[in-house]
């Protein structure tokens, strides 16, 4: 995988960086924690590629994966908490972006990407135990076009600006607040949707547009915008990570405004906070999980790719996509998508299996 690389934070040395917004929680600070180890906790079926999304069920374990897989037969996968394979549905040649799984309900949510404009881009959800016909719509997402074009300083005191396209509809990470309503990320819009109580209007449920802004777009690489969705601990503030910028962005949800929480996380993807208020960032092109304090500064490193096994699955991490913590656990997809087009120089491409990993937070026995 070509890794991204701001030249300019090279040049300058600059690492995690806060820049706006109070205190989450309190979130551990000090010595750099950093633990290498990954355990693999589950391989997908043979001839299933690519998982991107993940949830779980909070009251029995159960983790939920997502293919992203254009143009075969995606799905959504159901393991129990010792990685075996519970069940499995079929959605279909869309691709299948973030999962978040609502308790109140008991159904998984699901983002699907439609054609190469986005059409037919809708949020669905199923049954918790994947029953055949418990598939169902939520809402369709809307066309609302790619944000303004954002202008970014340089050190001379000059400006760039950049515009941004045509806006595809691309749904990627969901998540709740405390209320039941559904909150999505639009990586190529640049926005974020709100859906209120989905639980009570599905099929056909209207999407609200909480936030279009260029700071959720990107010209960057991978080439995804706003992505992974967190919310602080009393949900004064949304997090997103900002993938093709290598941001993780704060969304201040009194006064609907975006500011930069910290930068150059390479391919800053799927986010969630534990318990302590460390906000944990799969970085997919660093093939590592970090943990952010209340201040944005990188606490701790988790895992690393060591290569690729004899039988085809990444020894580690391999461009881990999104994340979801269960206790003590924190489990990744390796998505392991070849990206660059070119032959050879990716190890992704020597993918045969596709895996999901398993980490331990900081502080606890393995």
């Amino acid at each position: 995988m070509t890794r991204h690389l701001a030249a300019l934070a090279v040049s300058l040395q600059v690492c995690i960086v806060a820049v706006s917004g109070p205190a989450l929680a309190d979130g551990r600070t000090g010595r750099l924690s950093v633990d290498r180890d990954v355990d693999t906790f589950a391989s997908l079926p043979a001839g299933v590629r690519f998982p991107e999304g993940i949830t779980a069920n909070p009251a029995n374990g159960d983790i939920y994966v997502g293919t992203f897989d254009g143009g075969v037969q995606n799905k959504v996968l159901r393991y129990d908490r010792h990685g075996r394979l519970l069940g499995q549905a079929d959605f279909g040649v869309a691709p299948l972006l973030g999962l978040e799984f609502d308790s109140a309900s008991g159904k998984v949510y699901v983002a699907v990407v439609g054609d190469f404009v986005g059409t037919g881009s809708r949020i669905q959800r199923i049954a918790a135990d994947l029953a055949p016909g418990s598939l169902q719509d939520v809402a369709a997402i809307p066309a609302i076009g790619a944000p303004l074009p954002r202008t970014e300083g340089n050190p001379d005191g000059s400006a760039d600006t950049i515009t941004f396209g045509f806006g595809a509809r691309v749904p990627n990470a969901m998540t709740f607040d405390s209320k039941g309503n559904l909150y999505v990320s639009d990586s190529f819009q640049g926005a974020i949707f709100r859906i209120a109580n989905p639980a009570g209007c599905a099929p056909s449920c209207t999407v609200h547009t909480l936030k279009h802004d260029p700071k959720l777009a990107t010209a960057g690489f991978p080439p995804f915008g706003a992505n992974g969705l967190a919310f602080n601990g009393d949900e004064s503030a949304l997090f997103v990570a900002n993938t093709g910028d290598d941001r993780v962005l704060r969304l201040d949800m009194a006064a609907l405004e975006v500011s930069v929480f910290a930068e150059s996380i390479n391919g800053a993807d799927g986010i969630a906070f534990d318990r302590q208020g460390t906000l944990w960032v799969a970085a997919n092109q660093a093939d590592e999980v970090v943990g952010l304090d209340v201040n944005g500064r990188i606490v701790a490193r988790l895992g690393e790719f060591r290569g690729i096994r004899r039988n085809g699955t990444p020894d580690g991490l391999l461009f881990p996509a999104s994340l979801v913590i269960v206790g003590s656990d924190i489990f990744v997809t390796n998505l392991a998508l070849p990206l660059n087009g070119a032959t050879g120089d990716e190890p992704e491409e020597d993918v045969t299996r596709w895996t999901v990993s398993r980490l331990k937070l900081p502080g606890h026995r393995r």
